[in-house]
């Protein structure tokens, strides 16, 4: 227990819990609020289905994240494109609220893009100064946090602004909400750059085909193949399930009021102690184990939305469907994102932190597109029933990937 607390209470997890609320929450402000926003205001559920296409910056940040390792800005390497993408993200969430959904919606689009630019650009550089801390025995913990404090900024956009929406304009509710990005902004001002052994690349070119090269080299074109395909479709199923969960309840007829207060925060806090745990369990298990079993209890908790799907409005089976949901979700999440982190090489860390993210971002983005229409076609239940399946795929990859018995070693 004492080798538990002491890697826990350091200065670095401290920076972790930090990191992650300040990338969590324009995320959350594009998957939860935004479309709940939308719905109030009469749009149509197929568009917002559609308005997912939006999150595409975040599956394509690999493309520019070589940028991030090569070139240094007024303050580092790293701090100095933080507070760049801290700064402008403030200000387009800020002004998000003077436009309404009904005249203003192409403009509300691109302001959308704009955030989710911003967003996944932070998340490359975030995600490299998280692993350029942390060293490779407090992975699991150090993202433990990160995705902890990660879902806990989901309270602010998903239970706070949705509260406040029934009280004040959304004029309003934007300001407030932007607001917590000061989080991150004092943040930055506080912390020094990373130190690493390794220099970073020399030229652009370099910092494009050397991170690839790099990663196909140690694994193997096969082995290669294999990661990427498991990294993509490890959370396939549950990242659908969970893709218009808010229009789900509004459908449900459950007040804002309700989504607020019981399925945002019983989502929120199973997440984090989800995500604590598995944080610590890995410490003992190690990263393969951790993968097998938390995968394996994130499809099972898919079930419940089916029997919620066929129950309708009950308060009760609401918030153990979303607390056993996220309670999965929050073990998952740490699993997988400590998988990617022992694959990064210090060299090419924004580059590859960003391929691999980004593989595991597509079903939030591309396939969840298509969900408004999935469920518009087979009903909420059946499309339950379809990412329960969709789940499977990834299990069998990690026979290949991650062996239950094989400890895996960076």
């Amino acid at each position: 227990m004492r080798k538990y607390i002491d890697t826990i209470l350091t200065k670095k997890m401290g920076i972790c819990c930090l990191t992650g609320f300040s990338s969590g929450l324009p995320l959350f402000i594009l998957i939860s609020l935004i479309p709940a926003w939308l719905r109030i205001e009469n749009i149509d559920l197929k568009i917002i289905g559609l308005f997912s296409l939006i999150q595409l910056p975040f599956t394509w940040k690999f493309i520019w994240a070589p940028l991030f390792d090569r070139y240094k800005i007024f303050m580092g390497r790293r701090r100095g494109w933080l507070i760049l993408f801290q700064i402008l993200l403030l200000t387009t969430v800020s002004i998000l609220g003077f436009f309404n959904p009904s005249l203003n919606l192409n403009i509300i689009i691109f302001l959308s893009l704009m955030i989710a630019v911003f967003s996944a650009s932070y998340d490359v550089v975030i995600d490299a100064y998280r692993r350029e801390i942390l060293s490779d025995h407090e992975l699991g913990v150090g993202n433990a946090i990160h995705v902890n404090a990660y879902k806990i900024s989901s309270i602010i956009p998903g239970s706070l602004s949705l509260i406040l929406a029934d009280l004040i304009s959304w004029h309003y509710v934007f300001l407030i909400t932007s607001s917590f990005m000061l989080v991150g902004i004092i943040m930055t001002l506080c912390i020094s750059e990373p130190r690493i052994k390794f220099s970073g690349p020399k030229t652009i070119k370099e910092s494009i085909t050397e991170p690839f090269n790099n990663f196909f080299k140690r694994n193997g074109l096969a082995s290669s193949i294999y990661i990427l395909l498991f990294i993509f479709l490890y959370k396939l199923g549950d990242s659908m399930a969970t893709a218009l969960v808010t229009p789900f309840y509004i459908d449900l007829e459950f007040t804002l009021t309700e989504i607020g207060i019981i399925a945002k925060n019983a989502g929120l806090w199973s997440s984090v102690i989800g995500g604590f745990i598995g944080g610590v369990w890995m410490i003992k298990l190690g990263i393969n184990k951790s993968l097998w079993i938390f995968g394996i209890f994130q499809m099972i908790t898919i079930i419940p939305f089916i029997v919620l799907s066929i129950v309708g409005h009950n308060v009760y089976l609401l918030g153990i469907t979303v607390g056993f949901e996220y309670f999965a979700m929050g073990l998952g999440t740490t699993a997988l994102i400590a998988y990617i982190s022992i694959n990064t090489d210090s060299r090419y860390t924004a580059t590859q932190f960003a391929l691999f993210t980004s593989l595991a971002s597509i079903p939030r983005t591309i396939t969840n597109a298509s969900t408004g229409y999935i469920v518009d076609y087979m009903g909420w239940t059946n499309f339950f029933y379809l990412c329960f399946l969709l789940a499977i795929p990834g299990m069998i990859l990690l026979l290949k990937v991650a062996p239950y018995s094989y400890k895996l070693k960076s």
